[in-house]
């Protein structure tokens, strides 16, 4: 876990948040690479079960929403964790996590810890210029209630039929009380969720199918098959709405934790949406006639620990000649850069030619240029960053118009005339598994 933070943070894929003020506890920026590889996750998911699908529409939803939704939802009320606090050292804990025994994690003090007591995780605000108990909203706690409560509009705009998924990207925050483990648990961050709506009567089906393409999705990413687990989650730790829960959990270093979730969630939130707000949420059968509220298979997907995730399993190290090379193998479509476009030399030719080469390669795959010191450390520092090809332009290219492109992953050269570099390496990047 260090080895990934440091390179995260040397290679400017992962910084501590206003680092300059001491930082800010939990928090964290994602740097020129983290974006783009945060970015074409997004992208590539959004691709995949969005744009991909016959079955799917896009959502785009407020994050301060009217608070009734959240009193509708349950999440005013229920939306707890149970805390304790350090009597000596005022450690705050989350009691469902401690050890057996009252000792406090931080000072060791035993017999320390209070009684545990329910801790709302909803971010509280004001909106307007009153701070008073008619003002108060929340940040959201996810993005499935957006799509909830727009459900009437989309199925009256789209006129979809069912089966059929409403699927937003966006941020949600929670008030953790322990957030950590870096960017596995933070007080903001970014899910990829999807609503599918369904007949009641093939539930089980359905969830089948998205357990399988979650599954296909981890393979997408490059996700280490070795890592992951599927937990099926005990009715007595299930939501109460939740007829059946999978967690696909991964061995992280700091041990088994979720990655993804699955839930089936009956007709329990657009149920309690029509009841509160007294809008009507049911589904015409053109078929049968027959109204009814869908019901809901929801697979969650969290940005920021796909992100760690694909990471840690695209992590290595190599012994070559005696010195270690570290390697991202991450997939081409996910790393940051397609291409590195590497002058031999700082020669103006040479670099007038390789700016050149890497302003056309650009326009198909994002591609850096690199001239800062030997050829060996621009190889070392591309293959840190998972760069899957790197292009060099020599001497002889200015005779020759040809250059040398080297594979990340087995280190090979091979000579290619200029004229065939974007073809070849169009389709060495779909072997790496570059979008198709």
């Amino acid at each position: 876990m260090e080895k990934i933070i440091n390179l995260a943070k040397n290679r400017g894929f992962i910084f501590p948040d206003s680092e300059i003020y001491g930082g800010w506890a939990n928090s964290w920026d994602f740097g020129p690479l983290g974006v783009e590889l945060k970015n074409n996750i997004k992208q590539a998911w959004w691709k995949r079960f969005v744009q991909g699908r016959l079955d799917m529409v896009g959502l785009e939803t407020a994050i301060i929403m009217n608070p009734k939704v959240w009193e509708a939802s349950g999440h005013v009320d229920e939306f707890t964790d149970p805390l304790v606090e350090c009597k000596k050292c005022h450690r705050r804990s989350r009691a469902d996590e401690l050890e057996k025994g009252n000792m406090c994690p931080d000072c060791g003090e035993k017999d320390s810890l209070t009684v545990p007591a329910n801790f709302n995780l909803l971010f509280k605000t004001f909106v307007g210029p009153k701070e008073n108990d008619a003002a108060v909203a929340y940040l959201r706690p996810e993005t499935a209630q957006g799509m909830f409560v727009d459900w009437p509009a989309v199925l009256a705009s789209t006129r979809k039929r069912l089966p059929f998924g409403i699927a937003q990207i966006g941020k949600a925050f929670r008030n953790e009380i322990t957030p950590g483990n870096y960017v596995f648990r933070t007080r903001e961050f970014e899910q990829m969720e999807i609503e599918y709506f369904i007949e009641p009567t093939n539930w089980e089906t359905e969830f089948d199918k998205w357990l399988n393409e979650m599954r296909n999705w981890l393979t997408y990413c490059g996700i280490d098959s070795k890592l992951v687990h599927e937990v099926e989650v005990a009715e007595e730790d299930r939501a109460f709405y939740s007829k059946r829960t999978v967690d696909i959990e991964l061995d992280w270093p700091f041990g088994q934790k979720e990655l993804y979730g699955l839930a089936y969630r009956g007709d329990w939130d657009l149920s309690m949406h029509a009841k509160q707000s007294g809008r009507e949420m049911n589904y015409a059968d053109t078929k049968t006639g027959q109204k009814f509220i869908p019901h809901v298979i929801e697979p969650t997907f969290g940005v920021e620990r796909t992100v760690l995730a694909m990471l840690l399993s695209a992590y290595r190290e190599e012994d070559v000649r005696g010195e270690k090379r570290v390697v991202l193998g991450l997939p081409a479509w996910a790393a940051p850069y397609q291409v590195a476009v590497l002058p031999l030399s700082s020669k103006p030719e040479l670099i007038e030619k390789s700016r050149r080469l890497a302003e056309s390669l650009t326009q198909n795959n994002h591609c850096d240029f690199d001239t800062t010191q030997s050829i060996g450390k621009r190889y070392r520092r591309q293959d840190e960053i998972g760069t899957p090809f790197c292009v060099t332009v020599d001497f002889d290219s200015l005779e020759d118009h040809a250059v040398t492109i080297r594979d990340r992953d087995t280190m090979q050269q091979e000579r290619v005339v200029m004229t065939r570099v974007e073809g070849v390496l169009r389709e060495r990047l779909k072997n790496k598994g570059g979008l198709k």
